[in-house]
């Protein structure tokens, strides 16, 4: 009788503590991986987002830039890591945009949604000596001379690549009158246009701040209806002489598919106490983020109705495989 209670003890015993271990999530680091270089946009923001988590879940949450492919190596690395809650990522607009496009069948059905937290729009930006003061001169100077000038800001078949080829396609233009010539994000390509390599640059005008305030771009347009509150002297398109086109890209948090559910709404609650603290809003504000939230549903939602919408677009200028 003995035996059989302390076996019964024991028992209860392993029941409790795995029941315990199950609870305590996260046990260990977890990764995030940015698809895009070091210094962008994304970077900037997943290394902020990075930080403010390890402080909540009190485990070291470390950020890794997987590059290459116009973004399809680091969608890649988060979509095929175990779905543990240890390897999350930051996914951007570009994975609504690359299967359509032939880069890869790797889609948004591919990841566990966790939270929308940003969206900003295009800008227009070309060097501080540039002969072009606004955008109607650029455009002037594709149809006068198609081919000429080049363009970049991220991967062939990105946001920023179809921000430039629908501008110019709403000018009444060739998509390739500038032709695209593709990056691993916005710094390198902003870094490129400073250093004269190309002619223009369609990343969003965050991401041009830095170079903007020291002196070495200038941003002639934001491809929006309303100026930004954090850039109050940048015209909007139609401001500076061109086409009512406008569109942003988008940054997110998600997991490979298959996530467990209390993982999912573990990691989407701690993303909502980052988005809401003080650290991270006056971060945002401060570099001139878009301030953009949804929750691991109203993502679902977006990220399909997302991938309809750039898939239309994308055909409409060309750009669809």
């Amino acid at each position: 009788m003995l035996s059989g209670a302390l076996v019964g003890v024991a028992l209860a015993s392993v029941a409790l503590f795995g029941a315990a271990a199950k609870a305590e999530y996260p046990e260990r680091p977890i990764t995030v991986i940015v698809p895009w270089g070091a210094g962008g946009g994304t970077d900037a923001t997943g290394r902020m987002i990075a930080k403010i988590m390890q402080d909540e879940l009190g485990v070291p949450v470390n950020v890794v830039n997987r590059t290459g492919g116009s973004g399809v190596v680091g969608h890649q690395a988060i979509a095929t890591a175990k779905p543990d809650g240890y390897t999350i990522g930051i996914v951007t607009v570009e994975i609504a945009m690359m299967h359509w496009v032939g880069l890869t069948d790797l889609d948004y059905t591919a990841f566990t949604p966790i939270a929308l937290y940003n969206a900003d729009p295009a800008g227009v930006s070309v060097t501080a000596d540039s002969k072009f003061t606004n955008v109607k001169e650029i455009l002037d100077a594709a149809k006068a001379n198609p081919g000429k000038m080049k363009g970049s800001g991220t991967g062939q078949g990105g946001i920023w690549h179809l921000a430039l080829a629908g501008m110019l396609v709403d000018a009444g233009l060739d998509p390739n009158s500038v032709p695209w010539v593709p990056s691993q994000g916005a710094a390198p390509a902003l870094s490129d246009l400073a250093a004269g390599g190309i002619d223009v640059v369609t990343a969003s005008v965050v991401e041009a701040r830095a170079l903007k305030e020291a002196g070495k771009v200038k941003v002639l347009a934001v491809m929006a209806d309303e100026r930004l509150p954090a850039f109050p002297d940048v015209p909007t398109l139609k401001e500076a002489g061109g086409p009512g086109w406008k569109t942003a890209a988008w940054r997110t948090v998600s997991g490979p598919k298959g996530l467990p559910k209390p993982i999912q709404d573990k990691l989407g609650a701690t993303i909502e106490k980052v988005y809401n603290s003080k650290e991270f809003q006056d971060f945002m504000a401060s570099r001139g983020f878009g301030l953009t939230w949804a929750d691991a549903a109203g993502l679902s939602k977006h990220y399909e109705e997302a991938d309809a919408s750039f898939g239309k677009v994308l055909k409409a200028v060309g750009l669809a495989k």
